[in-house]
Protein backbone atom coordinates (compact mmCIF):
# COMPACT_ATOMS: atom_id res chain seq x y z
CA UNK A 1 0.00 0.00 0.00
CA UNK A 2 1.38 3.58 -0.96
CA UNK A 3 1.75 5.77 2.01
CA UNK A 4 0.73 9.25 1.12
CA UNK A 5 2.68 12.40 3.13
CA UNK A 6 1.44 15.90 2.39
CA UNK A 7 4.51 18.20 2.83
CA UNK A 8 4.04 21.80 1.68
CA UNK A 9 1.11 21.15 -0.37
CA UNK A 10 2.73 18.57 -2.68
CA UNK A 11 1.60 14.71 -2.21
CA UNK A 12 4.66 12.29 -1.69
CA UNK A 13 3.49 8.80 -2.73
CA UNK A 14 6.37 5.88 -1.63
CA UNK A 15 5.70 2.32 -2.45
CA UNK A 16 7.70 -0.31 -0.44
CA UNK A 17 8.38 -2.23 -3.18
CA UNK A 18 10.73 0.55 -4.36
CA UNK A 19 12.48 0.73 -0.85
CA UNK A 20 13.13 -2.99 -1.40
CA UNK A 21 14.64 -2.51 -4.16
CA UNK A 22 17.22 0.42 -3.28
CA UNK A 23 18.24 -1.90 -0.46
CA UNK A 24 19.52 -4.44 -2.37
CA UNK A 25 21.68 -2.24 -4.70
CA UNK A 26 25.09 -2.96 -5.11
CA UNK A 27 27.62 -0.69 -2.80
CA UNK A 28 27.35 2.75 -4.04
CA UNK A 29 30.16 4.98 -3.80
CA UNK A 30 28.50 6.89 -0.79
CA UNK A 31 28.30 3.56 0.96
CA UNK A 32 32.23 2.61 0.42
CA UNK A 33 33.34 5.94 2.10
CA UNK A 34 31.25 5.45 4.90
CA UNK A 35 32.39 1.77 5.36
CA UNK A 36 36.18 3.15 4.93
CA UNK A 37 35.93 6.05 6.95
CA UNK A 38 33.22 4.95 9.64
CA UNK A 39 34.66 1.27 10.82
CA UNK A 40 32.88 -0.84 13.69
CA UNK A 41 34.09 -0.85 16.86
CA UNK A 42 33.28 -4.41 17.51
CA UNK A 43 36.60 -5.82 16.91
CA UNK A 44 38.19 -7.06 20.63
CA UNK A 45 40.22 -4.73 22.59
CA UNK A 46 43.18 -6.07 21.82
CA UNK A 47 42.73 -5.14 18.47
CA UNK A 48 45.24 -2.21 19.96
CA UNK A 49 48.52 -4.58 20.05
CA UNK A 50 48.16 -5.35 16.47
CA UNK A 51 48.08 -1.89 15.57
CA UNK A 52 51.21 -0.62 17.95
CA UNK A 53 52.51 -3.76 16.38
CA UNK A 54 52.20 -2.94 12.42
CA UNK A 55 51.81 0.46 12.67
CA UNK A 56 55.08 0.32 14.67
CA UNK A 57 57.16 -1.24 12.41
CA UNK A 58 56.22 1.05 9.51
CA UNK A 59 56.27 4.14 11.75
CA UNK A 60 60.57 3.55 12.66
CA UNK A 61 61.37 1.88 9.22
CA UNK A 62 59.89 5.10 7.48
CA UNK A 63 62.35 6.88 9.49
CA UNK A 64 64.99 4.84 8.84
CA UNK A 65 64.94 5.40 4.88
CA UNK A 66 65.61 9.32 6.03
CA UNK A 67 68.39 8.46 8.63
CA UNK A 68 70.51 5.90 6.35
CA UNK A 69 70.40 6.28 2.34
CA UNK A 70 71.03 2.56 1.99
CA UNK A 71 67.61 1.92 3.21
CA UNK A 72 65.63 4.48 1.08
CA UNK A 73 67.09 5.84 -2.08
CA UNK A 74 70.05 3.56 -2.66
CA UNK A 75 68.02 0.31 -1.89
CA UNK A 76 64.96 1.68 -4.57
CA UNK A 77 68.37 2.83 -7.12
CA UNK A 78 69.33 -1.48 -6.58
CA UNK A 79 65.76 -2.77 -7.63
CA UNK A 80 65.10 -0.13 -10.14
CA UNK A 81 62.04 1.27 -8.86
CA UNK A 82 61.67 4.90 -11.08
CA UNK A 83 62.34 8.15 -9.47
CA UNK A 84 63.84 6.34 -6.84
CA UNK A 85 64.15 9.85 -4.94
CA UNK A 86 60.97 10.87 -5.32
CA UNK A 87 59.50 7.33 -4.28
CA UNK A 88 61.78 6.73 -1.34
CA UNK A 89 61.31 9.66 0.30
CA UNK A 90 56.95 9.11 -0.55
CA UNK A 91 57.01 5.65 0.82
CA UNK A 92 59.25 7.16 3.93
CA UNK A 93 57.01 9.71 4.67
CA UNK A 94 53.55 7.10 3.88
CA UNK A 95 55.39 4.98 6.52
CA UNK A 96 55.83 7.37 9.30
CA UNK A 97 52.35 9.42 8.94
CA UNK A 98 50.37 5.73 8.43
CA UNK A 99 52.57 4.12 10.89
CA UNK A 100 51.06 6.63 13.47
CA UNK A 101 47.61 6.72 12.39
CA UNK A 102 47.56 3.00 12.63
CA UNK A 103 49.02 3.29 15.89
CA UNK A 104 46.33 5.61 17.20
CA UNK A 105 43.91 3.87 15.33
CA UNK A 106 42.19 6.78 12.81
CA UNK A 107 41.28 6.63 9.39
CA UNK A 108 42.46 3.07 9.82
CA UNK A 109 40.77 1.34 7.21
CA UNK A 110 41.81 4.25 4.61
CA UNK A 111 45.56 4.01 5.46
CA UNK A 112 45.90 0.17 5.53
CA UNK A 113 45.16 0.42 1.64
CA UNK A 114 48.21 2.05 0.57
CA UNK A 115 50.03 -0.55 2.78
CA UNK A 116 48.58 -3.17 1.35
CA UNK A 117 49.79 -2.29 -1.77
CA UNK A 118 53.43 -0.89 -0.99
CA UNK A 119 54.10 -4.75 0.94
CA UNK A 120 52.66 -6.38 -2.84
CA UNK A 121 54.88 -4.19 -3.96
CA UNK A 122 58.07 -4.97 -1.73
CA UNK A 123 57.44 -8.61 -2.23
CA UNK A 124 57.08 -8.51 -6.15
CA UNK A 125 60.34 -6.10 -6.26
CA UNK A 126 62.58 -8.21 -4.35
CA UNK A 127 61.74 -11.64 -4.12
CA UNK A 128 61.70 -12.90 -7.49
CA UNK A 129 65.20 -12.53 -8.21
CA UNK A 130 65.73 -13.50 -4.72
CA UNK A 131 63.90 -16.57 -6.08
CA UNK A 132 66.68 -17.30 -8.53
CA UNK A 133 69.66 -16.01 -6.80
CA UNK A 134 69.92 -12.74 -8.89
CA UNK A 135 69.01 -10.08 -6.34
CA UNK A 136 70.66 -6.99 -6.43
CA UNK A 137 70.33 -6.85 -3.31
CA UNK A 138 72.45 -8.26 -0.54
CA UNK A 139 72.22 -12.14 -0.28
CA UNK A 140 71.69 -13.61 3.10
CA UNK A 141 74.77 -13.89 5.18
CA UNK A 142 73.45 -18.11 5.35
CA UNK A 143 71.19 -20.49 3.34
CA UNK A 144 69.00 -20.95 2.50
CA UNK A 145 70.33 -17.60 -0.41
CA UNK A 146 67.73 -18.55 -2.94
CA UNK A 147 65.05 -20.51 -3.70
CA UNK A 148 61.76 -20.72 -2.38
CA UNK A 149 63.01 -21.40 0.87
CA UNK A 150 65.21 -18.56 0.41
CA UNK A 151 61.91 -16.09 -0.27
CA UNK A 152 59.96 -17.72 2.51
CA UNK A 153 62.18 -16.69 5.16
CA UNK A 154 63.13 -13.44 3.61
CA UNK A 155 59.35 -13.10 3.04
CA UNK A 156 58.24 -13.48 6.72
CA UNK A 157 58.48 -9.49 7.53
CA UNK A 158 56.53 -8.51 4.83
CA UNK A 159 53.87 -10.98 5.54
CA UNK A 160 53.23 -10.61 8.75
CA UNK A 161 53.02 -6.87 7.94
CA UNK A 162 50.34 -7.87 5.00
CA UNK A 163 48.24 -10.01 7.30
CA UNK A 164 47.68 -7.81 10.30
CA UNK A 165 47.17 -4.70 7.64
CA UNK A 166 44.41 -7.40 6.49
CA UNK A 167 43.06 -7.88 9.57
CA UNK A 168 42.55 -4.01 10.74
CA UNK A 169 41.21 -3.48 7.34
CA UNK A 170 38.27 -6.24 7.39
CA UNK A 171 37.52 -6.54 11.73
CA UNK A 172 38.10 -2.50 11.99
CA UNK A 173 40.80 -0.96 14.55
CA UNK A 174 38.66 -1.88 17.95
CA UNK A 175 37.28 0.14 20.55
CA UNK A 176 40.34 1.43 22.07
CA UNK A 177 40.35 3.97 18.84
CA UNK A 178 39.93 7.57 17.58
CA UNK A 179 37.89 5.99 15.30
CA UNK A 180 35.92 3.95 18.13
CA UNK A 181 35.41 7.06 19.89
CA UNK A 182 34.16 9.60 16.93
CA UNK A 183 31.88 6.36 15.91
CA UNK A 184 30.83 6.67 19.17
CA UNK A 185 30.05 10.50 19.52
CA UNK A 186 28.63 10.43 16.00
CA UNK A 187 25.42 7.62 17.36
CA UNK A 188 25.10 9.52 20.37
CA UNK A 189 24.43 12.67 18.31
CA UNK A 190 22.08 10.85 15.98
CA UNK A 191 20.37 9.10 18.69
CA UNK A 192 19.80 13.02 20.33
CA UNK A 193 18.15 14.03 17.35
CA UNK A 194 16.17 11.68 16.63
CA UNK A 195 14.92 11.86 19.95
CA UNK A 196 13.77 15.01 19.32
CA UNK A 197 11.60 13.72 16.49
CA UNK A 198 9.81 16.09 14.04
CA UNK A 199 6.22 16.80 13.31
CA UNK A 200 4.58 16.41 10.00
CA UNK A 201 1.05 16.80 8.58
CA UNK A 202 -0.35 14.11 7.42
CA UNK A 203 -4.08 14.39 5.69
CA UNK A 204 -5.21 16.81 8.42
CA UNK A 205 -3.25 15.64 11.51
CA UNK A 206 0.28 16.44 12.89
CA UNK A 207 1.70 13.57 13.44
CA UNK A 208 4.68 13.01 15.73
CA UNK A 209 7.96 10.67 13.92
CA UNK A 210 11.10 9.89 16.02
Amino acid sequence: MDSIIKRQGFVERTDPTDLKIRRKDPMSLRKLIDWMLTPPDSAPRSTILIRCMVGGVFLWEGILKFVYTNQGVGRFMKIGIPAPELMAHFVAVLEIVGGALLICGFLTRLIAIPFVIEMVVAILSTKPALYFGTSPLPLPPAPPQSGVWAVLHESRSDYAQIMSVLFLLAAGPGPWSIDAILARLRKRGTRTSSGAGSAIEVGNRSVKTV
